[in-house]
């Protein structure tokens, strides 16, 4: 039976996300990131593609990494200015009925107490579509602008995310009844006092005593993605993800993020398919694999291999301009993104990266493989990346925008779904739902039902 796939149009409120000096292409419209109407049509395209959800990234603090400065994120527009995500949702909400909607949130600038109730919020607006990708940040000038001395320690800001979740799953789960809300117009009584309580957490890092001040929305608790592939990401992300972002330049090296996230997940009781895995992947998707291929070599006209760079050091915490071009990417332990340094340095024995390469490699695709043919071509690709990894779907990234979103919707598609490797229509309900098939709460499993 052929595996249908799942896919994510993966993006940033931004000029700049993942192709550094894609921006100057004639036929780019992401310097239409601050117009409303730009994100309701990418909406559009994406639910007329069927597209599971769109993954919206997001940073704090500016990549000032390469050569100790940041000029070269400011000049290159290297995810830089960057607006609010969550801001985006409501107006793409709006006009699609099916489309999930992947924020991201890091939980080291805020209480939880207020951001549970946005992250409601935002499922009320979404009828059930809304997602937390859980961070918890890797640029240390974005604890420096909110006046901390620096990040915290690696390890130590996932025991702050453990806590974190503990108290939103406290507030989303336990603090309204399930029919704690009569709306008895004859009584004049909303919500049965008897039925909302209290939560009471007092921990290392946070202190909460109060009532969840949002009704219960239509999940409760929003999906929970986690992008970290450290060994402590992983740990995390087997206790509480639903569905897991991973990245990675090879099969092997891919393959061994996702069996290590399903074994985590199945070492804290939960099953291994409890956990819906996207990889990171570019697909550049002509009418004919010629036509493709042209796209290609026209967009790599437009690369700024200083801004992949500035890019690159900034998600791994090491300055790659003291690098020598043709000298290899050595290991070296910061306390930025560890999945970003461990793919690209020695995690794989069988692949030295020079910084050369990793700056042409990081260009266009980012931390990901690139599919450059037509339909039938790539579809061949991300099946095959498929078999070989155990993924179930993949977070597309975008080159020019909306260009290759509107290729894989038009293009892609539609030669996965005559495979059967793609769904002809949205199934119903919540984006947990459309997800797993099930009920639109958290599975009994996770410990979110736990709190």
């Amino acid at each position: 039976m052929t595996k249908q796939l799942r896919l994510n149009a993966f993006t940033m409120n931004t000029v700049g996300h993942l192709a550094p000096g894609l921006w100057t292409h004639p036929r780019d419209r992401s310097r239409d990131y601050k117009s409303i109407r730009h994100w309701a049509e990418l909406a559009r395209t994406l639910e007329r593609g069927l597209f599971d959800a769109i993954f919206i990234a997001d940073v704090i603090g500016v990549y000032d990494t390469y050569h100790g400065n940041l000029d070269g994120a400011v000049r290159n527009a290297i995810q830089l200015p960057i607006n609010d995500p969550l801001q985006l949702i409501p107006a793409m909400a709006l006009v699609t009925e099916h489309l999930g909607f992947g924020v991201t949130s890091s939980v080291t600038y805020e209480h939880p107490y207020p951001f549970a109730r946005r992250m409601s919020t935002l499922d009320h607006l979404t009828g059930g579509r809304a997602a937390w990708n859980v961070v918890t940040s890797y640029l240390d000038s974005g604890a420096r602008a909110i006046g901390l001395p620096h990040l915290a320690v690696h390890d130590d800001r996932y025991d702050v995310a453990e806590e974190y979740l503990d108290v939103c799953y406290k507030l989303w789960e336990r603090s309204w009844d399930d029919d704690a809300v009569i709306a008895d117009t004859t009584r004049g009584v909303f919500a049965d006092p008897a039925k909302v309580h209290a939560v009471h957490h007092h921990g290392r890092h946070f202190h909460v005593d109060g009532i969840h001040l949002s009704e219960p929305s239509p999940q409760r608790t929003p999906v929970i993605f986690q992008a970290g592939a450290s060994r402590r990401g992983r740990q995390f992300a087997g206790r509480h993800a639903e569905a897991v972002f991973v990245s990675a330049p090879t099969q092997a090296i891919l393959k061994s993020q996702v069996d290590a996230v399903r074994a985590s997940a199945a070492a804290q009781g939960r099953h291994p398919d409890d956990i819906v895995v996207f990889s990171m992947h570019t697909a550049i998707v002509g009418e004919t694999d010629a036509d493709a291929h042209r796209k290609y070599d026209d967009y790599r006209r437009h690369v700024r291999q200083d801004g992949a760079l500035t890019l690159l050091s900034g998600w791994t915490g090491i300055d790659l301009g003291k690098y020598r071009p043709d000298e290899p990417l050595r290991h070296v332990t910061t306390n930025a993104g560890q999945s970003a340094v461990e793919v690209f340095s020695s995690s794989d024995p069988a692949r030295s990266w020079t910084i050369r390469e990793l700056a042409e490699w990081v260009s266009i695709g980012a931390r990901g493989p690139v599919s450059v043919g037509s339909p039938s071509t790539v579809a061949d690709d991300l099946q095959a990346w498929a078999e070989a990894t155990g993924v179930d779907g993949f977070n597309l990234g975008a080159v020019v925008i909306p260009e290759t979103f509107t290729d894989a919707a038009e293009l892609l598609v539609p030669e996965l779904q005559r495979r059967g490797a793609f769904k002809t229509a949205y199934a119903p309900g919540t984006f947990r739902e459309k997800l797993f098939g099930r009920t639109s709460r958290l599975d009994a499993r996770h410990p979110g039902t736990a709190a």
